[in-house]
């Protein structure tokens, strides 16, 4: 019994991951059901992935489980059970995976993305504590999921407050997991404040640092919640190959920084 309707692509997208049922379905091929094979973004289909998710929730826990970097499975999973089959690890092997960048040491550049919990106090004193903790620890989770998926780092462990950092090598994949990061929050009901930095950091112990972190915190800041905000640095790597729109949002003084730094919403150019 699912207690909210469908819409026609959500019906067409569960329709399609129970003909795989058990079976990890590639962002591709549902892709490709949905829109037509090459017609859509990868952001597109997390959004509506995250929709129908969340309309099954409440009779089916867990049913649709993202497998990062490949795709999604669906399978009923009985209370105790395992909550993947014994055969997804083969599975997976036989699919196609993007390469993800390995822990270093030392000195580098990076694209850093930095997303926080918006009004995380008045969330906390309006849900409790106990509440607010378990659905941050399930929201850092998906978050991490999404870094992963698009072929990012998430430095391990939490952060001061209550968000997610992680590092890219591309621009573009940067902006993707940024999106995705947005909807992921938007779904929680734990909003986030996005931001992203391009500059050079420090390596150390799996962890990040260095002045670019601390500006894409401070441009995360600058976002509204839901929003993704990002430095003229990453606008101008990312901007014939982000499949995003640029819309102006301000040059700002920021504590610390000596210079002002001109800002840019991403917007995806569609959408559903």
């Amino acid at each position: 019994p699912i207690e909210i309707s469908l819409s026609v692509q959500e019906f067409d997208l569960l329709a399609a991951m129970c003909a795989q049922y058990g079976r990890i379905c590639t962002r591709d091929a549902l892709g490709a059901v949905i829109w037509g094979v090459g017609n859509f973004e990868y952001n597109m289909l997390h959004r509506l992935v995250h929709r129908l998710k969340w309309k099954l929730d409440v009779a089916a826990p867990g049913a649709i489980a993202s497998i990062a970097g490949v795709g999604y499975r669906l399978t009923l999973v009985e209370p105790g059970a395992p909550s993947a089959p014994v055969a997804e690890a083969a599975q997976i092997a036989a699919l196609p995976r993007p390469p993800l960048p390995s822990p270093t040491t030392g000195h580098g550049t990076a694209i850093i993305l930095f997303a926080d919990i918006a009004d995380s106090t008045a969330t906390t004193e309006r849900i409790g504590d106990e509440s607010f903790r378990n659905q941050a620890r399930a929201l850092d989770d998906a978050l991490r999921v999404d870094v992963r998926d698009c072929g990012g780092r998430p430095v391990e462990g939490r952060l001061l407050g209550d968000g997610i950092l992680a590092v890219f090598t591309s621009a573009r994949q940067a902006i993707e997991a940024a999106l995705r990061c947005a909807v992921t929050g938007d779904d929680s009901g734990l909003r986030l404040h996005v931001g992203l930095h391009a500059g050079d950091v420090i390596h150390e112990d799996g962890n990040v640092f260095g002045g670019a972190v601390n500006i894409a915190s401070r441009v995360s800041a600058l976002a509204a919640p839901g929003e993704v905000v990002v430095s003229s640095t990453v606008r101008d790597l990312a901007r014939t190959s982000a499949g995003v729109e640029f819309v102006d949002h301000g040059t700002h003084t920021l504590k610390g920084v000596g210079e002002p730094v001109a800002t840019w919403r991403a917007v995806a150019r569609t959408g559903d």
